[in-house]
């Protein structure tokens, strides 16, 4: 069984065998374990526009998602499991995490375990590229971290995430390569497609999930000898 924490409702993660989806809710900073997760805590407060939209700067202050990413962080770290969150994020800063090179490859990210690395998911299906961090701990079977885990080799660098032959043919090379992508959809299907996880990207954590331990953590309290 995998935890998929902050997770949209009857989104990628939800009628999955084998998933358990955690969405607002359940409230994914309750969850108690014992299974690894994937998490996906809200990145508004993390990302460049942390404090507020342009025109009304400085409404909030960095990092204020009422504790979902530490949460995130320590399931990650009791129970083994995934982090996504969008690459820049100031969460990686604030919690002392490495920043991971955006041409790829995987890098130690702290001394709790845990690796990171930048990936696009626009090489996994994702409209508009969507580069990407993400934190990892694995364990094994006795709960103990791996100290030298095997991680994944995933497609490293940017994606191709330029103007589509409709957009040039619509609004001219210039301003499509410009604006990007995401900037010419438009309506209320915008923040849906910059928010979805391509099935074929979703599956990546899912599998780096099973390899973490499903019971075991160091939460939980030792065995006594015999």
């Amino acid at each position: 069984m995998i935890a998929a924490l902050y997770v949209e409702t009857d989104g990628a993660y939800f009628n999955l065998a084998g998933i358990d989806p955690w969405d607002i809710r359940r409230d994914a900073r309750t969850y108690p374990g014992p299974w690894p997760v994937v998490a996906h805590p809200p990145c508004q407060r993390w990302g460049r526009y942390w404090h507020g939209a342009p025109r009304k700067p400085h409404q909030f202050r960095l990092g204020t998602d009422e504790g979902c990413f530490a949460s995130a962080l320590t399931a990650v770290r009791n129970f083994g499991g995934v982090i996504e969150h969008p690459k820049d994020s100031h969460a990686w800063r604030y919690f002392g995490l490495a920043t991971p090179p955006s041409s790829g490859g995987w890098v130690k990210a702290d001394a709790f375990g845990g690796w990171t690395c930048c990936v696009w998911q626009g090489h996994y299906g994702h409209f508009a590229g969507k580069a990407t961090w993400l934190y990892v701990v694995t364990m094994g079977s006795d709960g103990f971290l791996f100290d030298d885990p095997i991680l994944p080799e995933l497609t490293w660098g940017p994606s191709d995430s330029g103007p589509t032959q409709e957009m040039v043919e619509r609004y001219g090379y210039e301003k499509a390569r410009r604006v990007g992508r995401m900037a010419l959809v438009g309506g209320k299907d915008k923040t849906r497609i910059r928010n979805s996880t391509p099935p074929e990207f979703r599956d990546l954590p899912i599998s780096m999930a099973r390899s973490a331990s499903p019971k075991n953590s160091f939460s939980q309290p030792a065995k006594e000898s015999k």
